[in-house]
């Protein structure tokens, strides 16, 4: 393979719906440029895209798939994202270093949610977009239906460059209103006819014609005179205009293919191949310091790693984009991002799937494949001597699944925990958390098939069996009001013995509300003099506020860190459910000690204790976990969709017509979200999607709350 320089790679995502046909259209590519000699089916399980064992297993694409195409001279790297919601961190790695999103549009269903998704990823990369109408050859294709669906999700910048002439069971022709020719296939496919535009379709041309040269000169003022002038352009100016129009996102153009018969392939990707921007064309990717980086095949050599995989026969495969220099193999990088370690590229890869063939070099824009490395993972940054760049990390989504995961088998736990760390560096958004709040492994993922493909892989790759629990919730406890309490702890059992007692007060803790100087239960009258105040940040969240309001020496200074890891352990341990306790001030205002058998112990136990019976007589509440819900869905889903939120407890915030779909807001407690994207599937018809982030703790009302308490206590008479 000849090296190809900056100005001759092309980096494309290929993006769309589940069952838009990607997989399909690239068998088609990889054929007509000659990298296959047979196309292969998904049905066949002999695709050069789905190869893992778990996308054979369940027919869908699970990971993003990394291929290469020399076609007029020029190379074409694109990577097949997977359609489903469920992966869409593949798409958004994808876009993370291409520059240029095709996204795929099934004219059966036209614009999906999956279609709204990849767009709006693309909006906030500033990746052009061309969107592609497959599948016109079924009987329930609606090419019309899918431009106004497209026009009115998008807008106006939705420009068709082809249209077909019978879309349906009998579709074989489409008029291309750039090149203004008909291109008509044979049964099988592969090269067209290129034919004089028939007498009936010509005035349609020549309006979508003329439409496409506006499109085109609005962003070249030169272009534009010489149009307004000649009323036409030629086609090297079209191109040029389509390709800035492309690059400032001011253009989307369309066009139409049946993938699955190899018909508008090969025109597809002269247009990719001819004007679609190069590397350098593009805005220079920034690193973490702001600094923009030029695609120069002459600077110091930095790459990129998108993505690991354990693959087949293989090992660990770490892919990469060359972000600057020239990446010989046998070169010695730098991983400025795991603390200087040292890496040697003893092979190059150019990859279409699991066909790789091996390069001397590539250059920088170029996007290449490389294994037995020792420490490298995805976001990883790699750098030739002298070179100090650093990109950032890609951000993905929040997690909307998440199970407690464990081994069948007791003893299994450290070998799961090996396995699973490796999965998350395969696949970033498989979160990984080892609760020490819940007690339990939290594995979260973007949807409940995510996470049965995660079982899947390590019950038969990794030979591991594992069961899914639901995962504890992690509530928060607190008070609302003030509560007063003593204990003594007394031991005597021969020798010396233990004695702490400690007199305390709890009450709310809101941020700037001073400590009152007199407080008052029972009739009784408590005088506090604050001496000393110890703010303690807690990890989960709120505070604990120590108020030490001794006098007289009734306890010793040196105990009073005692007394606070005493509070600590109960904070930890909340007196109701035993979750994390927070927002407390306790005021430490009395006590005894011994001279011979008081001791630090003493006065932890004292503490802990004298804190958990006035926290259960300050009227405490259990805080529940509440989240942001966005949720996209078709407007005539929308009444079910809805009346499901309301039955989980939600409260809903608004709601906005999007694009041609309603967007509902809502803010819905984590319990209630358990099971919610498979319920969402099931209810819109895999339509709708979902996003949510944590917002606050509120208030768990009564009834769950006393269910929560008797629960717990049930868990302790066990015990």
């Amino acid at each position: 393979m000849k090296v190809y320089q900056s100005n001759e790679i092309k980096n494309i995502s290929l993006l769309g719906s589940s069952g838009s046909g990607k997989t399909t259209l690239v068998e088609a590519m990889l054929y007509e440029c000659g990298v296959i000699k047979r196309r292969g089916t998904v049905e066949g399980k002999n695709t050069v895209s789905d190869y893992f064992p778990v996308e054979m297993e369940y027919g869908y694409s699970v990971f993003p798939t990394v291929i290469h195409a020399e076609w007029l001279g020029k190379k074409l790297n694109i990577i097949d994202c997977p359609g489903s919601d469920d992966f869409v961190g593949g798409a958004i790695t994808s876009l993370g270093v291409t520059d240029q999103a095709l996204i795929l549009v099934n004219t059966q269903y036209g614009v999906e949610v999956g279609t709204q998704n990849h767009f709006r990823y693309t909006e906030q990369t500033k990746k052009p977009v061309i969107f592609l109408a497959n599948q016109l050859d079924t009987d329930k294709s609606n090419f019309e239906q899918t431009v106004e669906q497209l026009r009115e999700s998008f807008g106006n910048k939705v420009v068709l460059v082809q249209y077909p002439v019978n879309c349906g069971v009998g579709f074989n022709a489409v008029v291309d209103v750039l090149l203004m020719k008909l291109y008509r296939w044979k049964p099988e496919g592969g090269a067209p006819e290129i034919l004089d535009i028939p007498a009936e379709e010509l005035d349609k041309a020549k309006e979508l014609h003329n439409a496409l040269v506006e499109a085109a000169a609005e962003n070249d003022e030169t272009l534009m005179d010489k149009y307004f002038e000649q009323g036409s352009l030629t086609e090297d100016e079209m191109r040029s205009g389509i390709r800035q129009g492309l690059i400032g996102r001011d253009i989307f153009p369309v066009f139409c293919c049946c993938s699955g018969k190899d018909m508008g392939v090969r025109r597809l990707m002269e247009f990719l191949g001819n004007v679609v921007p190069f590397v350098d064309d593009m805005p220079k990717p920034v690193t973490k310091n702001l600094e923009e980086v030029a695609p120069n095949k002459d600077a110091e050599t930095s790459i990129f790693v998108f993505k690991t995989s354990v693959e087949p026969h293989i090992g660990e495969v770490v892919y990469f984009k060359v972000m600057s220099g020239t990446l010989k193999k046998g070169d010695d990088l730098t991983n400025i991002s795991r603390n200087g370690g040292k890496e040697r590229i003893s092979q190059l890869f150019c990859v279409a799937g699991q066909n790789r063939i091996e390069v001397e070099q590539l250059v920088a824009g170029d996007i290449g494949a490389t294994v037995k490395l020792k420490d490298t993972r995805t976001g990883n940054t790699l750098n030739a001597k002298g070179c100090e760049y650093d990109f950032p990390g890609i951000q993905y989504p929040e997690p909307k699944y998440r199970r407690a995961i464990k081994p069948v088998t007791d003893g299994e736990e450290e070998k799961l925990n090996e396995i699973l760390t490796r999965m998350h560096e395969e696949d970033p958004t498989w979160v990984i958390e080892q609760s020490k709040e819940l007690r339990q492994t939290i594995v979260s993922g973007q949807g409940e098939f995510h996470l049965r493909t995660l079982k899947w892989r390590i019950e038969n790759n990794d030979k591991l069996q594992i069961q899914y629990l639901e995962p504890r919730i992690p509530y928060r406890e607190t008070i609302t009001r003030a509560s007063r309490s003593d204990y003594r702890h007394k031991k005597q059992s021969g020798g010396a013995g233990q004695f702490g007692e400690v007199h305390l007060i709890v009450e709310p803790y809101v941020e700037g509300e001073p400590v009152k100087e007199i407080y008052k239960f029972n009739g009784q009258e408590y005088r506090i003099q604050s001496r000393d105040v110890q703010e303690v940040e807690l990890d989960w969240g709120g505070k604990l506020v120590m108020v030490n309001s001794i006098v007289g020496g009734a306890i010793d200074a040196r105990f009073m860190p005692a007394i606070m890891k005493g509070l600590m352990d109960r904070m930890e341990q909340g007196p109701l459910t035993g979750s994390y306790a927070r927002d407390v001030r306790v005021i430490v205002y009395d006590g005894k000690m011994h001279p011979v058998d008081s001791n630090e112990i003493s006065f932890r136990l004292a503490g802990r204790n004298a804190f958990a019976q006035a926290f259960k007589e300050a009227n405490p509440k259990i805080l529940e976990p509440v989240y942001d819900v966005e949720v996209l869905v078709p407007s005539e889903r929308m009444g079910d969709v809805m009346s499901d939120l309301q039955g989980r407890r939600a409260i809903i915030m608004g709601m906005e017509s999007v694009k041609g779909f309603e967007k509902l807001m809502a803010k819905v407690p984590l319990k209630e979200l358990s099971n919610y994207s498979t319920a969402l599937s099931s209810l819109s018809g895999g339509r709708a999607s979902f996003s949510m982030k944590f917002a606050s703790y509120e208030l768990c009302p009564g009834d769950v709350q006393d269910k929560l308490l008797k629960e717990y206590e049930a868990t302790q008479n066990e015990d």
